[in-house]
C-alpha cells in the first residue's frame, strides 16, 4: 500500500502538482482527519447554497474534474475530494476492510466540514463510493449523480480485469497503461500533455492500491435509497453491459436513468458541457421538489 519507491513519490507529486496548476485556485484547503487516515480535499467558489462534493474515478484525483469544477462552482460550492487509499494528497493509515469502511471515511469527512444536504457526484469508482453512501450512510445525502459506476449497476467485464491486471506487470506496464487509458476512452488516443492523464497515468505506476474491490450492489440495496439519483451510463463504456447496468438501475426508487450511446467511460471529461448541464440541472430539480 502506498507509494512504491521515494523516487516513485517524486515522480507522481511532479506530475500532481501539473495537474493541480490545472485547475481553477482553490479557495480552501484541507486535511480531514479520519480513523482511516487523512483526506484531502479542495473548495472551489464562493457559491451559496447546497454543497456539492466530487468523487473521482480511480487515480483520479482531484485533478480529473478540470473539464467540471468551474461550472459547478457558479453555482454552488464544491469540494473535491482526493480518495482515501489511493494517490493523492490523502493518506491512508488503517486498513480499510469493506463497503462500510469506504462509508464510515466519506461519511466523516462530510461531517468534519460540517456539510449537510450534500449533492454527490461521481464518475467510476467515484460513483460506487456515492452509492455506497447513500445506501449505508444517507443521512448527510441530498442527491447522488452517478456518471458511469463502476462495480455499481453491473459487475466486472473479464477484459477490463485482464487489462487493469497488464497494467501493473513490471515489463509490459510501459504500453499497457497508455493503451488501457485509450481503451477506457472508446481508443481515443489521450494526448500526452493532458494533465489528467498524466496523473492517471503517473497513479497507476507509481501507487500500489490495498484496497478492497468494490461489489455491485444487491437488488435489496437498490431498492433501499431513498435519494434521488441520476444514473448516466456510457452506451460505449467497457467497464460493464452498458444495456444491463441501465436496466438495472431502475430498481433505485428515485432513479432518473440514461444511456448516453455515444459516449465512453471517460465521460466526464469528454462530454464535459452535456454532462456538467445536465447533473446541474439535476440538482435544481431536486431541490425545487425537496421544497413542495
Amino acid at each position: 500500500m502506498g507509494f512504491r519507491s521515494p523516487q516513485a513519490r517524486t515522480e507522481y507529486d511532479r506530475a500532481y502538482q501539473a495537474g493541480l496548476r490545472a485547475l481553477p485556485e482553490p479557495d480552501e484547503i484541507h486535511d480531514v482527519p479520519t480513523k482511516f487516515g487523512l483526506v484531502r480535499a479542495y473548495r472551489f467558489g464562493q457559491a451559496e447554497g447546497a454543497p456539492m462534493v466530487l468523487l473521482p474515478g480511480r487515480a483520479g484525483t482531484a485533478v480529473m474534474w478540470r473539464p467540471n469544477i468551474e461550472a459547478f462552482a457558479r453555482r454552488h460550492p464544491v469540494y473535491a475530494v482526493d480518495l482515501l487509499g489511493e494517490p493523492g494528497r490523502s493518506t491512508q493509515t488503517a486498513s480499510i476492510r469493506d463497503a462500510s469502511d469506504q462509508a464510515a471515511w466519506l461519511d466523516a469527512v462530510l461531517a468534519a466540514l460540517g456539510l449537510t444536504g450534500v449533492h454527490l457526484v461521481g464518475v467510476s469508482f467515484g460513483g460506487w463510493l456515492a452509492c455506497n453512501l447513500a445506501v449505508r450512510s444517507p443521512a448527510r445525502v441530498a442527491s447522488c449523480s452517478l456518471l458511469d459506476p463502476v462495480a455499481t449497476l453491473a459487475g466486472f467485464p473479464a477484459m477490463l480485469l485482464l487489462r487493469t491486471t497488464l497494467t501493473l506487470l513490471p515489463v509490459i506496464s510501459r504500453w499497457a497503461r497508455p493503451a488501457f487509458l485509450s481503451w477506457i476512452s472508446g481508443g481515443i488516443e489521450v494526448p500526452k500533455d493532458d494533465p489528467v492523464a498524466k496523473v492517471i497515468n503517473a497513479g497507476i505506476r507509481d501507487f500500489s492500491i490495498a484496497l478492497p474491490t468494490p461489489k455491485p450492489f444487491t437488488d435489496e440495496q437498490l431498492r433501499s435509497i431513498r435519494v434521488p439519483v441520476l444514473a448516466i451510463i456510457a452506451g460505449r463504456s467497457v467497464i460493464h453491459n452498458p444495456s444491463a447496468a441501465h436496466a438495472r438501475a431502475a430498481l433505485i426508487p428515485h432513479v432518473q436513468a440514461e444511456l448516453w450511446p455515444t459516449a465512453t467511460h471517460a465521460i466526464s471529461g469528454e462530454c464535459a458541457a452535456e454532462v456538467n448541464e445536465r447533473v446541474l440541472r439535476f440538482i435544481a430539480s431536486t431541490q425545487a421538489s425537496s421544497k413542495h
